[in-house]
């Protein structure tokens, strides 16, 4: 059975990738890796960032709250040290990029058009970050105009990770298929507060993303509501923790899924995933995986 999804002019060898943040910067586990369709990496910014102060993460019955801050070394340490590590995975290779103008996105890109970047993932829908992130997430076109300057300095697959805080993610969606990425992320966390005894909040960036099994049903519906929306792949992401959740977001109209949160509970939960969906797939007899992208709606 042929399990390859082709995005842009990428082909991964699967449709499970690990998420952007927690998975590193991507070589840590390589066995793991190299199990699947590809890794994203934490976001990587301009210039170097130590992100927010600690405590960056709370737990909480469905998931949990983090407030890391973007923390990453910068796109030219990146480049210089983690990128040569990066050549010995046998999977795909997605860097995550994140700006606080669109200068920066264009600038960003343009940096990694490098042979080991086999494709790059616009983060406009960071929540623990002040500037950028949510904030041009939330605007169609913002969203289109960071797509098309970024597009017109690489060849490379350009990803568009959503945001769902406050906007319609069909609507963003839109715009980033208008100015020409090849695929959107749905979704990327929510907005969350967590308070400490005193009542004040416990993260040391204020309010953080929500992730995990709590998203899940938000996520699965809004991949159903931009699938319906644009001509170009989605990718699912949102609280995915086993293969029967992978096989949902499938369903709903995704044609890959990112496997987040799991990570951080166990570094092999990308490759579990994978191991499910696949076992699935030959226990029903589907000969093809791709028969259950969208099927949710043509049961209709």
């Amino acid at each position: 059975m042929n399990w390859a999804a082709t995005i842009g002019r990428t082909i991964f060898p699967n449709p499970v990738l690990a998420a952007s943040g927690t998975f590193g910067l991507g070589a840590r586990f390589p066995s793991v890796a190299n199990g699947l369709g590809g890794v994203v990496t934490k976001g990587i910014t301009l210039q170097p960032r130590a992100g927010n102060p600690p405590p960056r993460i709370c737990e909480f019955p469905g998931g949990i709250i983090n407030s890391v801050g973007l923390e990453n070394p910068g796109l030219a340490a990146f480049k210089r040290d983690v990128l040569p590590g990066l050549t010995r995975l046998k999977c795909r290779v997605i860097v995550n990029i994140a700006g606080f103008a669109v200068d920066e996105y264009r600038e960003l890109a343009r940096g990694l058009n490098e042979d080991r970047v086999d494709a790059i993932e616009l983060n406009v829908s960071c929540p623990n970050v002040r500037e950028g992130g949510a904030v041009f997430g939330r605007s169609p076109r913002r969203v289109e105009a960071i797509t098309r300057a970024v597009r017109a300095v690489t060849s490379k697959t350009v990803i568009v990770k959503l945001t769902a805080n406050f906007v319609d993610p069909a609507a963003t969606a839109k715009a980033a298929e208008a100015g020409g990425a090849d695929a959107v992320t749905a979704i990327n966390t929510l907005f969350g507060l967590a308070l400490g005894e005193s009542g004040r909040p416990f993260l040391g960036g204020g309010s953080g993303g929500v992730s995990g099994p709590a998203l899940r049903p938000f996520a699965l519906f809004c991949v159903d509501r931009v699938a319906s929306a644009v001509r170009i792949p989605v990718i699912g992401c949102g609280g995915i923790m086993t293969g029967r959740d992978a096989l949902d977001f499938l369903s709903a109209g995704a044609s890959m899924v990112q496997v987040g949160t799991a990570s951080l509970v166990d570094p092999r939960a990308p490759l579990l995933v994978w191991r499910e969906l696949k076992a699935w797939c030959r226990k029903n007899g589907v000969g093809d995986w791709h028969q259950l992208v969208g099927r949710t709606r043509r049961a209709d």
